[in-house]
Order: C-alpha cells, then sequence, then structure tokens
C-alpha cells in the first residue's frame, strides 16, 4: 500500500523487452537502501524489484500492466515517479493508494495560476465503470502518476488538479504538457461505495 506521497523521481537507464514483458532499469538516489522483492510504486504502478547493480535497480512490467498504463510508451532518459511502500507506523498523508492503476488519462489543459498549476485530464468514459466507482468527484482523491491529489471540476469523463511548486518541481509533473498521457488510480474507497449501494 502506498500514500501517493512520491519520494523522488527515477531515471529509465535501460529497457529489455523480453516476450510480452519489459524489464525496467532505473537509477534513483536511494538504491542502496532497495532489496529484492521489494515494492515500488512507479507513476502509480506497483511493482517488484528483482534485480539490483551498479547503482541501478530493475523491475518488471507485464502484458496487463503495459496495457493499463503509461509505462510502455517510456523511453531511457525519462522520468519516472517513485514511492516505496508506507510503513504502518507513519502517518498517511496523501491517501490510500494500492499502486493498481486503472487505466490511462491525457492532459488535455494545463493552465499557470501564477505560481501553481492546473492540469486538466481526459480519460475513457465508461458508464458500467463508473457504476462501479471509476470516477472521479469534487473534493476527493486522485492519484496521477503516482500522485496523490484533490480533484475539481470533475465531469462525466475529465477532471483538474492544482499542483503545487514543490509537487511540480519534485515529480514528473513538469515533464507533463497537453496530449501527455499518464496513469491515474480512483479513490478505492469510492470503488467499495459504489460495490455496496449496487448489490
Amino acid at each position: 500500500m502506498f500514500s501517493g506521497i512520491v519520494e523522488e523521481f527515477a531515471t529509465v537507464v535501460k529497457l529489455v523487452k523480453e516476450q510480452e514483458n519489459i524489464h525496467f532499469t532505473l537509477t534513483c538516489s536511494f538504491v542502496d537502501e532497495l532489496k529484492i522483492d521489494q515494492s515500488i510504486a512507479h507513476n502509480g504502478v506497483c511493482l517488484t524489484v528483482v534485480d539490483i547493480k551498479d547503482n541501478t535497480y530493475t523491475v518488471t512490467a507485464m502484458r496487463e500492466t503495459l496495457e493499463r498504463s503509461n509505462l510502455g510508451v517510456l523511453s531511457v532518459g525519462d522520468k519516472v515517479n517513485i514511492e516505496r511502500s508506507m510503513l504502518m507506523n507513519g502517518r498517511l498523508d496523501g491517501h490510500i493508494v494500492q499502486g493498481h492503476v486503472d487505466q490511462t488519462a491525457e492532459c488535455i489543459d494545463l493552465r499557470d495560476a501564477d505560481g501553481s498549476w492546473y492540469y486538466t485530464f481526459r480519460y475513457a468514459k465508461n458508464a458500467e465503470m463508473a457504476a462501479r466507482g471509476y470516477l472521479t468527484v469534487d473534493k476527493g482523491s486522485v492519484t496521477v502518476n503516482g500522485v496523490s491529489l484533490t480533484v475539481c471540476n470533475p465531469t462525466d469523463d475529465s477532471f483538474t488538479v492544482a499542483i503545487i511548486p514543490y509537487t511540480y518541481e519534485h515529480t514528473n509533473f513538469h515533464t507533463i504538457k497537453i496530449g501527455t498521457i499518464v496513469n491515474i488510480e480512483f479513490d478505492i474507497i469510492g470503488k467499495y461505495i459504489a460495490r455496496m449501494i449496487n448489490k
């Protein structure tokens, strides 16, 4: 489990395709603290460390993950938001994030708010999925590329988030432009409530 409070961004240094899988090798400031089998969220996707070598670590994404996320479009040199799994004795500064990305969304608007930024994202509308809690609500939580954010101005297929300077500088939000594809995870509590109501 994660909180959506990104620790930093890692840099992709190598990609290896093996059948339907892609092995991503990355570097970050805390590689020496990692261990094999550890879970790390990459742009919000929970992946397992499978190798550590020469100040890099490697994780593997399978076809299902690649189809639901933006990991399949990564290239060497790209920045990826990363967060290690939450310590159970720590504060939950963001919201409950599983690291199970639901789908991707496209940035359709970006506005400078005199020091902060507003990003609007559109995702594929699906009435059946929305009835199961795969939607956003005003002042609710959503995870974008692993970042826990508060929703404003939601519609049936879009939402806006406000990004403060710290988040802009310390995550890969500073690389997002109109047309950029991001990973989104809808709020798990909303999914459970929808399931109970629709029983």
